[in-house]
């Protein structure tokens, strides 16, 4: 492949795709800029941003990155680009190629993802899709290590294996986290990427007790139960995720810090109370999404 920075890819459609080393590469990168400590520019370089899904975070953190990068960014939403509608994915993403220098798309489909990616000849990057948000994964990991100083750490994801989940699995793969993933029976990450994580060296160990699984963590993670385009099985997911929710109950035994990649459901995956206690670190885990993707766009555009 064409070397592009420091990296040995062009596109980042899942956090795997980029090796041990090159996620370190990454998040010095960050965590370099976030310190002002790096000023790399990219004068008149120019970030397309495709949105099939709402987001807030996503949309300001890389709108507001390729301005500090001292580039632009071009927000096309489901009324501007009609993506593999009124025109072909394939044809967008060469009509896209032309004009700007790197492509973020956050996408139901992950197969629309991987078609754009095919026909682009400028990065693709994933905002998110049903399958995968490895640019949440970068900021987790940032977030970890800022906090704990190194890997060596026991994670916990307690609750949907979604894509959040599934990305988060294979980050922890890559960084030598030790991963405990509790579930519901019937809601757990995906055979593949379990198979993934163990090909990247991570065994995660799987379960469906939450209160077994938060027991000797570092960390403990979670997301909504009820993801966009879920919203029929809500009934049915908010009573098999009863007894999973993050609270004072929950973490009483622990001094773990908490994660959440937002937006949070509170009340429903995680008390107000815990989110917004001194053991959560959500708030600089949103931040960290900015600077983890600026270390991972100027990677990408050096």
């Amino acid at each position: 492949m064409a070397t592009v920075g420091e990296l040995e890819t062009t596109n980042v459609l899942d956090i795997d795709d980029l090796s041990p080393t090159e996620v370190e590469t990454v998040l010095d990168r960050a965590a370099a800029l976030k310190a002002g400590e790096d000023d790399v520019q990219f004068p008149q370089a120019t970030l397309a941003m495709l949105f099939e899904k709402p987001s807030t975070r996503t949309r300001v953190s890389f709108e507001t990155g390729m301005t500090q990068l001292g580039g632009h960014a071009i927000f096309l939403g489901p009324d501007d680009v009609h993506l593999g509608h009124g025109e072909p994915v394939k044809d967008t993403a060469r009509a896209l190629s032309g004009y700007v220098d790197a492509i973020m798309a956050r996408l139901f489909d992950h197969a629309d993802l991987e078609e754009l990616a095919e026909y682009a000849t400028v990065p693709v990057v994933n905002g998110l899709t049903d399958d995968a948000h490895p640019c949440q994964t970068l900021a987790d990991l940032l977030t970890i290590r800022e906090t704990f100083g190194d890997f060596d750490v026991q994670a916990t994801w307690v609750g949907d294996g979604n894509n959040v989940a599934q990305s988060f699995v294979l980050g922890c793969a890559l960084a030598g986290v030790d991963l405990t993933v509790a579930t519901p029976e019937g809601y757990g990450i995906d055979d593949a990427v379990l198979s993934q994580a163990a090909e990247l060296g991570g065994t995660p160990e799987t379960t469906t007790d939450p209160e077994s699984a938060v027991a000797d963590a570092d960390v403990v993670y979670t997301d909504v139960w009820v993801s966009m385009g879920q919203e029929s099985q809500r009934e049915e997911k908010l009573a098999a995720f009863d007894d999973f929710q993050l609270n004072d109950g929950l973490l009483a035994d622990t001094d773990a810090k908490v994660m959440h990649c937002l937006p949070a459901h509170r009340g429903e995956e995680i008390t107000d109370g815990v989110l917004e206690s001194e053991r959560s670190l959500v708030w600089q885990q949103a931040e960290n999404r900015l600077h983890a993707q600026n270390g991972l766009l100027a990677e990408l555009l050096s």
